[in-house]
């Protein structure tokens, strides 16, 4: 792969947006054209990029904004890793792999000239599969260390740990809390 370049492979006319285009329009179109992600342009400057987990984190953490009235570059990711079109596969699988991103715009002076994803790279040579995999390996890892920490510091006094069984005191099946030496119910916890 040293000496196929990504201008081989990349898709040519990704699909494109304003920045100021509202969140409802981007997901329809991306629904529309089965893409998993929108590029977002002003005057063929490369501006941003929003994929489809973006959308759901906006619907999730700005549930109570209407997804119409939140603007595409309001969650775009500061920085976004981009490629020259000059790059070989093993260079754009390695940046990927340092970035976490799973696609990357292409650039060339300045201008956007297409996108190269996994999928496009794995499409063309899929004897690379492992690579990939073991990138995927390496961002759940990346994930689950992120999730250990933030266990690590939510400090949970011993008497509140929970768990399911029945009840010490009055024998109902529910959810358990140690008070005391004995697992007792929330009930009797509180009484």
């Amino acid at each position: 792969m040293n000496k196929i370049l990504v201008s081989d492979i990349m898709t040519r006319e990704p699909l494109v947006t304003s920045p100021s285009t509202n969140l409802l329009e981007c997901a329809k179109k991306m629904v529309q054209k089965r893409t998993g992600s929108l590029l977002l342009l002003d005057n063929k400057r490369l501006v941003g990029l929003i994929s489809t987990q973006d959308i759901l984190w906006a619907l999730v953490k700005k549930s109570k904004d209407d997804l119409s009235k939140i603007e595409a570059k309001d969650i775009s990711p500061r920085k976004i890793a981009v490629i020259r079109p000059s790059a070989t596969l093993d260079e754009a699988l390695k940046k990927m792999k340092d970035s976490k991103f799973e696609r990357l715009p292409v650039v060339e002076n300045n201008e956007l000239v297409g996108i190269i994803t996994i999928k496009d790279i794995l499409s063309f040579n899929p004897e690379i599969y492992p690579e990939i995999e073991e990138f995927a390996g390496i961002r759940e890892e990346a994930r689950k260390l992120k999730l250990v920490q933030k266990a690590k510091e939510r400090v949970i006094p011993l008497h509140e740990v929970s768990q399911e069984g029945v009840c010490e005191e009055c024998g109902n099946h529910d959810i358990l809390y140690r008070v005391n030496g004995a697992l007792v119910c929330e009930s009797c916890r509180d009484a």
